[in-house]
């Protein structure tokens, strides 16, 4: 996280008792991973949102920020010049749009229906560096049913598709393709729940003109089947008060995420995926692809291939390949 989220989360919860947001923690887990819909918001009070601060916003800036550089990466010389964030709660995606476009002058709204969670949003907010960040709205409003959404030239729908039914799922996305002018990014957890809901999105995307820029090389059919699920990673650092709330030891973790980003202006998608954590053996790199011609492959690098296979030794989880 860049410094001034990190010291201004420091700051709203160093009064907060541990063993007061542990139990908050623990259902938020339960919700996270579980299947059912809630039939009301998740963070409902001062201590739910005390502990998805301490336990959930440092991951959910971690995997929007990483789909946002593989967005980036694709469409380099695009940028917004309004923001929206839907379901955005305390501004996690919003944080992560500010670091992704540092030099942009923008503007951002963030629509919860959680009115604690954008009250510690703004409190967080009052201190960033960044002008998008520091003068965001920040905005009760239902995101069920189907709402009327502002226009902006990005939309972002961070972790919040599993809070709802199906149909209003299909209307939340819908509703998101519709106010976008130029990309509309989604992310959820990395369970085989979360992309389910991802898949879902991009095919709703996909029905409304829109080309997946990420992580995608393709608009086919996903190549993924069966027990399997395409997700992601991205190394989070936990806080002394993370790791208290959180019970783990390490001073890290790695989040798991889904997501799409999808965009209606020109631009290709990358050339090939990289879909699992390359296998280095001796003189050779093992990489398992998504393809363009929406097929899993696994392509072996060796010595003998020089740059080739310098690059694939540097090559990530997640990265795209040039193939």
């Amino acid at each position: 996280m860049p410094d001034d989220l990190r010291g201004a989360l420091s700051g709203q919860l160093a009064a907060t008792a541990p063993s007061r947001a542990a139990a908050a923690v623990d259902r938020l887990i339960e919700t996270y991973r579980g299947t059912t819909p809630t039939a009301a918001p998740i963070l409902r009070d001062a201590a739910d949102v005390a502990a998805y601060a301490a336990y959930r916003m440092p991951a959910t800036y971690a995997a929007f920020r990483t789909a946002l550089a593989a967005f980036r990466l694709r469409a380099p010389e695009w940028t917004p010049g309004t923001h929206l964030d839907l379901g955005g709660g305390t501004g996690a995606a919003t944080w992560a749009v500010a670091d992704a476009w540092p030099d942009a002058a923008y503007d951002s709204t963030v629509l919860d229906w959680a009115q604690p969670a954008l009250d510690l949003g703004r409190e967080l907010a009052r201190g960033a560096g960044a002008p998008a960040v520091r003068g965001a709205r920040w905005m009760r409003a239902p995101l069920g049913g189907a709402p009327r959404l502002p226009a902006a030239d990005l939309v972002t729908i961070s972790y919040v598709l599993g809070e709802l039914t199906a149909a209003d799922r299909v209307s939340l996305v819908d509703a998101a393709a519709g106010a976008a002018l130029g990309a509309v990014v989604v992310a959820e957890p990395g369970t085989p729940d979360g992309y389910a809901r991802i898949i879902e999105a991009r095919t709703r995307l996909l029905a409304a003109g829109y080309t997946v820029l990420a992580p995608c090389p393709h608009d086919g059919t996903c190549p993924v089947t069966g027990t399997d699920w395409c997700h992601f990673a991205a190394r989070v650092p936990r806080s002394s008060l993370h790791r208290q709330v959180k019970g783990g030891s390490l001073n890290y973790e790695d989040e798991k995420f889904s997501y799409v980003a999808a965009a209606r202006f020109p631009a290709a998608p990358a050339p090939a995926r990289v879909v699992r954590h390359p296998q280095i053996r001796k003189g050779q790199v093992l990489l398992d692809l998504c393809t363009p011609d929406n097929a899993l492959t696994r392509e072996t690098v060796t010595k003998r291939h020089g740059d080739r296979y310098r690059a694939a030794r540097d090559t990530n989880w997640g990265d795209t390949w040039e193939g």
